[in-house]
């Protein structure tokens, strides 16, 4: 296999590399220069972070949605029949809690 090509070819041939291979180890040193590597990771975490915060969001949402809707009608007026009860259970456990309190002093 012969090479074809003339002195000046091969040495702008290996200018070229050189310069292609200064770019490549450049961007090696970029991406393993600790600050990216740190900066990487906080992005990653802070993704994570967000679609759990995210994910958590949603549950509380419809938790609480869910209770609301046991407590509200569709027409947004209190369900009577539900929130009483619930308002006496609590006047209660707040009475005796107070009671509890005055008999410890």
């Amino acid at each position: 296999m012969s090479d074809t090509r003339s002195p000046a070819q091969i040495e702008a041939d290996i200018i070229s590399r050189r310069q292609q291979l200064a770019v490549v180890l450049d961007e090696i040193g970029v991406r393993v220069h600790p600050k990216t590597i740190i900066g990487d990771a906080k992005a990653k975490v802070a993704g994570k972070v967000d679609h759990t915060a995210g994910r958590a969001f949603v549950a509380v949402n419809r938790s609480v949605s869910g209770v609301k809707a046991q407590f509200v009608s569709e027409d947004g007026s209190p369900r009577l029949e539900r929130v009483i009860p619930v308002a006496l259970l609590a006047v209660g456990v707040v009475g005796l809690l107070t009671v509890s309190a005055r008999r410890r002093k």
